[in-house]
């Protein structure tokens, strides 16, 4: 594996429910989405070994993470092996123990965010009064103290307009990043799914879906690494297909790439913060 690509940080994907439908999605999340075929076990027995593997660092995602039934317990298993633990939420609605959870050392928060426009909005998640409650919840995690982070999908003017939306909320990090053409938001004679990564993928990263497959970024499904129901998650990511793709993606080059701390990255508070 190329010098200072060893996979510190994991996104786990926890669930396909969500009580949204972007147009986006890259995984064509919905209300009607399952959980895969992992299970608790298995996501701790991934935890463990990851942790064990170097990995310092978790994001869970969907999906809805927080859908899940064992999501609470996982951020904490997380915490116990001294992970730092980044929660990708939609905001839509969160409980007060989701709420005590977000304020604990080592875990942050991150969400999306379109436009200032609710109706806009809300045809976009297909879910009436989505802006209103994400907005709300954003608002409300600056005022009681948690790391947060909000991406901002778009560009131009709407994108300039919801980032001064968010400052004037309080949230101090922001990022702006354009729609993949990956899952939903694919088209037939659209780029070819390679043309949508931002050119980071297995560059100290990697991801795991519901069904325990293993790819370099939650974009990038499509390059299978392995699976962790076949074999172990650390052997993945140190075995020779990482490598390779990881040193394929080192060397890329082209100015259409996104800056690697973008909306596909988590940005995760040091540890014991």
């Amino acid at each position: 594996m190329p010098a200072g690509t060893r996979i510190r940080s994991l996104a786990l994907e926890l669930t396909g429910r969500c009580q949204l439908s972007c147009a986006h999605c890259y995984a064509e999340s919905s209300p009607r989405g399952g959980h895969g075929s992992m299970t608790a076990a298995d996501w701790r027995e991934v935890l463990d070994t990851a942790a064990g593997s170097g990995v310092t660092a978790v994001q869970f995602i969907g999906g809805e993470p927080t859908l899940h039934p064992e999501c609470a317990s996982l951020v904490d298993r997380a915490l116990a092996l001294r992970m730092r633990v980044e929660v990708f939420t939609n905001l839509v609605q969160v409980s007060r123990s989701w709420w005590s959870r977000y304020l604990r050392p080592g875990v942050s928060v991150a969400t999306s965010y379109y436009t200032t426009d609710s109706a806009a909005h809300d045809a976009f998640t297909g879910l009436p009064g989505s802006h209103a409650r994400t907005r709300a919840n954003i608002a409300q995690a600056v005022r009681t103290g948690v790391r947060i982070r909000v991406a901002v999908v778009g560009s131009g003017a709407v994108a300039d307009r919801a980032c001064a939306d968010l400052a004037a909320l309080g949230v101090e990090d922001v990022t702006v990043g354009r729609f993949r053409e990956v899952g939903r938001a694919s088209r037939e004679g659209g780029r070819p799914p390679a043309a949508e990564l931002c050119g980071r993928c297995a560059q100290g990263s990697a991801a795991i879906d519901p069904f325990g497959n293993v790819s370099p970024c939650v974009m990038a499904r499509r390059i299978h690494l392995g699976n962790v129901h076949r074999e172990p998650v650390g052997k993945i990511l140190a075995g020779p297909r990482m490598a390779a793709i990881s040193a394929h993606f080192a060397e890329r080059t082209g100015g259409d790439d996104c800056p690697p701390a973008q909306a596909c990255s988590p940005r995760l508070p040091p540890p014991g913060t």
